[in-house]
């Protein structure tokens, strides 16, 4: 497709149609003969101008003050008259009355149309980052697609008469050529890759040049880049450079799966671990929870337990009064001893009162030794020293009730990840709250 054609339609005449009928072309110009012409044309007052949607007709022509230009955008099916071309008005009514013709040249200009230009780059050197000694030679094929969409921009570039497609494409392949040079050599630093992959970035080099091209063609060229592509990037595989890249990157390729290797078994392995350490966690935690069950259960059935136990006492307390009448309360005589007797009730009370203290004590113990348990995700902070036996962890909710039970004093050890060592709980300010609102020891009798 050329980019200024010339008319192939012999209509001839002074009255003419005025219209472009090629198919595929960015700029074309008109002539009424049909005939290429470097001339103006004569242009009568009312011919007919045809432009189609995506079209725009340029009317330039030549006045005393300088060179002038109509645009006609399309659609557009009218006969030339003054008040379609506001700038004719001086020219044909003025200068020739509507009567005779004026000259003028006429360029239609394809909005919808665009150029498909490939470029192709011939052997150039690349090095890679890793061996900057060794450098391979690369070919590299694609191509640019541009269009017009601001035509008096344009036409502003350039002299309508003199201006060539020629001569646009070898600048626009010139200036492509330099930016893929640029950017397929700087390639295997800009995307950390080896030489001998780059073709893996090639749609990050063809964004590159894009964004290089795409303005340069705007303000250079007055036209805008529809689509820039690298369709191929091609290595000699002649050279002795490519061997010896290839070669060192298969050596490295090597190593680096062998890493890889040791780094997922290391990975299994981490996981192994951690899957076993889960499991011993949550088997702990199932015995934890088993265990407290358990001492729930017992701590209900505790009272129970002692009612038997004082029932146990007080029957071995009456079979021991029976004994006494045969070891203890009779002599020879069949009398009774009253001092035996008196010794045997003193020791059934002694025996059955201390047993029946030692279960109050142990049930209260076991009351107060043991808070409730933290609520589902509370977090245990500390461990508290109770009656000389270390015990916990508890949390907040837990030190509070054991402060209300007197078990935790202000004169208490505690300690919790983070501190250096055991302290009392009035040394630790968070828990120096928990004992404002317990209140002291009551006076002593008198």
């Amino acid at each position: 497709m050329g980019l200024f054609g010339f008319g192939n339609k012999k209509e001839g005449g002074i009255l003419d149609v005025i219209r472009c009928d090629e198919d595929n072309y960015l700029m074309w110009k008109w002539s009424p003969n049909g005939e290429p012409s470097r001339k103006e044309n004569a242009i009568r007052y009312g011919s007919s101008l045809r432009v189609k949607a995506g079209e725009v007709a340029v009317f330039v022509y030549k006045q005393s003050d300088g060179k002038m230009m109509d645009y006609i955008e399309g659609p557009f099916d009218q006969t030339i008259k003054t008040a379609n071309f506001p700038v004719l008005s001086s020219i044909v009514g003025a200068a020739f009355g509507g009567a005779s013709p004026f000259q003028a040249e006429i360029y239609f200009i394809n909005l919808a149309g665009s150029v498909s230009l490939k470029y192709f780059l011939d052997w150039f050197k690349v090095s890679d980052t890793r061996f900057p000694d060794l450098v391979v030679p690369v070919q590299v094929k694609g191509s640019i697609t541009f269009c017009i969409t601001d035509y008096k921009r344009f036409i502003s570039k350039y002299r309508m008469r003199s201006y060539e497609m020629e001569e646009l494409e070898m600048q626009i392949r010139d200036m492509a050529a330099r930016y893929v040079k640029k950017s397929v050599t700087n390639a295997p630093s800009s995307f950390g890759i080896p030489v001998l992959q780059i073709e893996r970035a090639i749609d990050q080099i063809s964004t590159t040049v894009e964004n290089l091209v795409k303005p340069a063609l705007e303000e250079d060229f007055g036209v805008s880049m529809k689509r820039f592509d690298i369709s191929d990037i091609t290595f000699d595989e002649s050279s002795d450079t490519y061997a010896q890249l290839k070669e060192l990157g298969a050596s490295q390729t090597a190593t680096m799966q062998t890493q890889y290797s040791v780094n997922m078994q290391n990975m299994v392995d981490m996981q192994a671990i951690g899957a076993e350490n889960m499991a011993e966690s949550l088997r702990i935690q199932r015995e934890e929870t088993q265990r407290r069950q358990k001492l729930d259960t017992e701590t209900s059935y505790l009272g129970a337990h002692q009612l038997n136990i004082q029932g146990d006492v007080a029957k071995t307390a009456a079979e021991s009064l029976g004994m006494m009448n045969a070891n203890m309360g009779f002599g020879d005589g069949g009398g009774m001893n009253p001092a035996g007797m008196m010794t045997g009730m003193m020791m059934g009370g002694a025996v059955g009162g201390g047993m029946a203290n030692m279960m109050g004590n142990m049930m209260q113990g076991m009351n107060q030794a043991q808070p409730p348990a933290p609520p589902a995700g509370a977090i245990a902070q500390y461990h508290v020293v109770i009656n000389g036996q270390q015990s916990g962890p508890y949390n907040m909710a837990q030190l509070q009730q054991l402060a209300q039970n007197r078990q935790l004093t202000p004169s208490t050890y505690v300690w919790k990840q983070g501190m250096s060592g055991w302290d009392f709980a009035s040394n630790v300010p968070e828990l120096r709250a928990l004992f404002g609102a317990v209140p002291p020891p009551p006076p002593p009798v008198m």
